[in-house]
């Protein structure tokens, strides 16, 4: 039997109808039998402050999102841009994961990184961001294929059914993950 790596997918939206969650359950659906994608949430993690996470109390939500991260293999983002850079949440879920110092769920991990945004540049500049960060998180993130998807508000119909058009690079882009986490991992 091949090896199965659990993913977790972190989606820097919170919207429940956001493109990017449903580019993000497309990936898992998309996804090779050796990935298993799951979608870690972030939007009930407080703003990171230290003055709250010290070493006799974590909130809880820091302590499950830690565990969530530490049982995965490898990680992938999928984000939208917010001016020119990662939303807010997406940030403040970085740095939970970061901490305590030295203890950093992210660190290992094989990444890869989407950006989809409905207008044209798909997510340059928070695609970009987010791998600056990746780096100091000592994340090996994949370089190829790049992944910035404009007009990705075309991507699905009303049903919310994955265009014929799109699935090719999605499962293009899945497929080379899958390869980059079994080099890595």
């Amino acid at each position: 039997m091949s090896q199965i790596y659990s993913i977790a997918v972190v989606v820097g939206s919170l919207r429940k109808d956001s493109i990017n969650r449903k580019i993000a359950q497309a990936l898992a659906d998309l996804a090779p039998p050796s990935l298993k994608l799951y979608i870690v949430e972030i939007g009930e993690l407080a703003l990171y402050n230290e003055d709250i996470d010290t070493a006799t109390h974590t909130p809880p939500t820091y302590a499950a999102f830690r565990l969530q991260l530490n049982a995965a293999d490898g990680v992938l983002f999928v984000t939208p841009e917010y001016n020119r850079s990662v939303p807010g949440v997406l940030k403040n879920a970085i740095d939970v994961g970061s901490r305590p110092y030295g203890q950093s769920a992210w660190s290992g991990k094989p990444g890869a990184v989407l950006s989809a945004s409905p207008g044209a540049i798909g997510g340059f500049g928070a695609n970009h961001h987010l791998r600056q960060s990746l780096v100091f998180l000592n994340v090996p993130c994949m370089q190829q294929p790049e992944a910035y998807l404009g007009n990705a508000g075309s991507f699905f119909d009303e049903s919310g059914t994955l265009s014929e058009k799109t699935r090719p690079f999605l499962q293009t882009f899945i497929d080379a993950y899958a390869a980059w986490v079994a080099r890595h991992v």
